[in-house]
Parts: C-alpha cells; structure tokens; sequence
C-alpha cells in the first residue's frame, strides 16, 4: 500500500525548530490505555501524528477518543506481529515505536518466585524486544536509499539506580537499557534510531496495578522494611511528574533529529541518582537507598 497522506502534517525537530513533513506520520504506542501511553498518545496526535495506541484489554477503547485503538498484547508474538501487519496495512508505513507498556512488581528477592520474575521480564523486557523485532523490517524499507524510523523505549530511573524491593523491576528496566544501547548500535547508519527514555516518578496507575510478590506477606522476613518501602514508593509517586511531562520528553526522543541516547526526566534529584551513583564511594550511595526505603 503507498505512504498515507494527510491533510494535517507530522512534525520532525530540526536543530531547535520544528518543521512541517508532507507525510503523515505513524506511531504505534504500547501501553497506550492509561499514564504515560496515553499521554504520549495525546501528545503525538497534537503535532499531527496518526496514532495506534495498544492495550492488551477493552479498557484501551475508553482511552482511545481520539487515537486508533489496537488490541496488542506484547507478551503475545503472534499478536504482536499481526498488529504491526494491520497497521501498516492500513497506513502503508510506520514511523514511530513507543515502547511503553509495563507493570511494577514489588517484594524482597527472597520472596519473589520464578514464574513471577518471568513475568515481569516478559512484559518489561520481551515485550519491547518482541515489537522491536516485528517494527524493524518495515522501517528499514522506509525512505528513499535508506531506512526510516524511531523506536523510543520507555524505561526507568530504576534501570539505572537498582532499588530495594523492586529488584525484579529494577533488573527489567537495567535490561531494557543495555537492549536500547545495544540496539541503537545495531542501526548505526540505517536511519533508524533507538532512544531510551528513563523516567523518575510519575503519578500514574502504576500503583494501582502494582503487583505484589506473593510471598511478601506478613510471615516475611522483610515484612517490616518492605512495608516502610511501599509507603516510600507510594509517596514519591504521588509526588512526581505529571504522566504529561514524562510524555514530552518521550515526544523529544521521537521527534528530535539527533537525540541522545538516553534521556533521563522527573524530579531533579532523581535525574541526577545515577550520576551521584557514579561519583560517590558504591557503599554511600547504598547507604543513601536503605536510608530512603529501608
């Protein structure tokens, strides 16, 4: 199918300034039902983009008013691959991946079981890798001479920064970080570019669709520091940005013509936990986490 056209052009950055494309730019958007996706979803249509936002249930129709609802689950290969086919189908072209959705599992490492560590690396990790894989050959046939593309992943201060009891979280987003390096290496000169987009604290659902490792119950022997730590973690959420500022930046990493590699955002002095991390003896740096959580 040839390139959809538009009346309302996409927007690319250039040097600062944002330019008008004759074409109509495409993203799929993961994770789009609620929080970050769906502002980012809002954010995109905004600058004239034509956005697919998937969720695995009907409760991504109640979001989607003015996007594209696509029903996707990203743990799922087969649905994965047969989204990306309906919408190029439909648009002749894909321009733009967000990788965006997610889930938080919270526990001590003792408490957390195989099946539920699998999980959480399935949706976190596999989840962008599987949409990455699907996504790439229809970018790289994009453009006149070489591919076109951007595939923006949607990671986390916890990929930087381990945190106690959210090792498994933690251990998701370290991994999606190292995928993203890598990947953006991989694509060196294709033109097609990875970003990651690390996040601090958003006041989303993420709370409310936290999982709880099921041995983390009162006979832990964590029970009491991991108590403490969920009113942390819940205090800071409610405390951070707004799921439509994180969108902006995730708008930059997209739009942006040469946009870093990473780009970290939230509460300043959770954007500058990894370079104090990186400055300050290991041991003080611990000593500052388990003065906060623990």
């Amino acid at each position: 199918m040839g390139t959809h056209l538009a009346r309302r052009s996409g927007t690319i950055t250039r040097k600062g300034k944002a330019v008008d494309s004759q074409i109509q730019r495409v993203a799929i958007v993961t994770g789009a039902s609620s929080g970050i996706g769906e502002a980012t979803a809002h954010a995109l249509l905004a600058r004239g983009w034509r956005v697919y936002g998937a969720s695995r249930s009907d409760s991504g129709r109640i979001a989607a008013e003015r996007f594209h609802f696509l029903a996707l689950d990203v743990t799922d290969d087969d649905a994965v691959r047969a989204g990306v086919d309906h919408v190029r189908g439909r648009e002749g072209r894909i321009d733009l991946v967000v990788n965006n959705a997610g889930f938080s599992l919270v526990g001590a490492v003792e408490d957390t079981n195989d099946g539920e560590v699998a999980a959480q690396l399935d949706v976190n990790l596999m989840g962008a890798w599987r949409m990455t894989r699907a996504v790439l050959p229809v970018m790289r046939a994009q453009g006149q001479g070489k591919g076109q593309g951007r595939i923006v992943n949607v990671g986390s201060i916890g990929g930087s920064v381990g945190l106690p009891f959210q090792a498994a979280y933690s251990a998701s987003k370290f991994a999606l970080a190292g995928f993203t390096e890598a990947l953006s290496a991989e694509l060196a000169g294709s033109g097609i570019r990875a970003v990651l987009v690390e996040p601090g604290n958003c006041r989303t659902a993420i709370g409310n669709n936290r999982r709880r490792a099921a041995a983390a119950d009162d006979s832990s022997a964590y029970a009491t520091s991991f108590e403490h730590a969920l009113e942390v973690i819940d205090r800071d959420e409610k405390a951070g940005h707004s799921p439509q500022a994180i969108a902006r930046a995730v708008v930059h990493a997209a739009t942006a013509c040469r946009p870093a590699l990473t780009i970290r955002t939230g509460p300043i002095f959770e954007r500058y936990a990894p370079l104090a991390k990186a400055l300050v003896p290991s041991r003080w740096f611990e000593r500052l986490l388990v003065d906060a959580y623990c």
